[in-house]
């Protein structure tokens, strides 16, 4: 029983033995991850906007003489966004486990690669529904239940309905189609939103991410269909593409908290 967590998995395009770099684009790609945590643990540490609250004010006598770099901290400590950060940590903690399946292709790596995506789906709709919707600790708390309920029951109900199963008719992408469903919910929402123009910009930056998001899906469902013309697949460019997703997802959610939101 034990040795079912070493069996060898073939599951993309690139992969034609079970050596440690028979996936070099798909494991390579992955440092676009870390890139993206590392850009956006940045803007969390230092404070959104943090240029600006470090400039001087505009000369107003009587104005107190401002020591150097006070402004500086002064506006980086109100902006400081912890929620941001651990979304971050996760956003690497994500490409450290897709590096881990796609260079060791085994059961037990495939879930050090699905799970810390779940869990960066499930903390960021909990953050939204509090920062973005603004709804209270147990009202976000139900929601995020209640997507990932809905969640596990979407993919086997279309099967049902289909009539055939759309797993591996989709490559596994069909999976992610409650989060895509979500950012286009939540994006909806805050352009419904009347909470200010913040928050309408903020409506639109999650339907820009959730085109993205698409396009990352149509790559990855093509990744085995367009072996015999593209050897090495279409899968890296999942990665490449869902990296600017994840980045883009943490700095919109740090735009909102700079104007004023709620951090968690």
């Amino acid at each position: 029983m034990a040795g079912a967590w070493f069996e060898p998995i073939r599951a993309y395009c690139e992969r034609t033995d079970p050596g440690l770099w028979a996936e070099p684009l798909n494991a390579v790609t992955n440092a676009a991850f870390l890139v993206a945590a590392a850009l956006a643990g940045w803007r969390a540490v230092r404070g959104f906007g943090a240029e600006a609250a470090a400039m001087p004010p505009a000369p107003s006598p009587p104005v107190r003489p401002q020591r150097s770099g006070e402004g500086r901290r002064a506006g980086a400590a109100a902006i400081f966004d912890p929620a941001a950060l651990a979304l971050a940590v996760l956003a690497a903690v994500v490409g450290v486990g897709s590096f881990l399946f796609h260079t060791l292709a085994v059961r037990w790596s495939m879930l050090a690669d699905v799970i810390p995506i779940a869990l960066f789906i499930y903390a960021y709709f909990l953050l939204a529904m509090r920062r973005f919707l603004g709804l209270g600790i147990g009202g976000a708390t139900n929601a995020t239940l209640a997507f990932a309920g809905a969640g596990f029951a979407l993919e086997p109900g279309l099967s049902l309905a289909s009539g055939r199963a759309l797993g591996p008719a989709t490559n596994g992408s069909i999976d992610y189609l409650p989060a895509l469903l979500a950012l286009l919910g939540v994006g909806g929402a805050l352009l419904a939103s009347s909470a200010g123009p913040e928050r309408r910009g903020a409506g639109w930056r999650m339907l820009a991410i959730a085109a993205l998001f698409l396009l990352s899906l149509i790559v990855r469902t093509l990744d085995q269909a367009l072996c015999p013309s593209l050897p090495h697949g279409t899968h890296f460019l999942w990665h490449l593409l869902n990296a600017g997703v994840l980045y883009g997802l943490i700095l919109t959610a740090l735009r909102v908290r700079a104007a004023g939101a709620p951090a968690a």
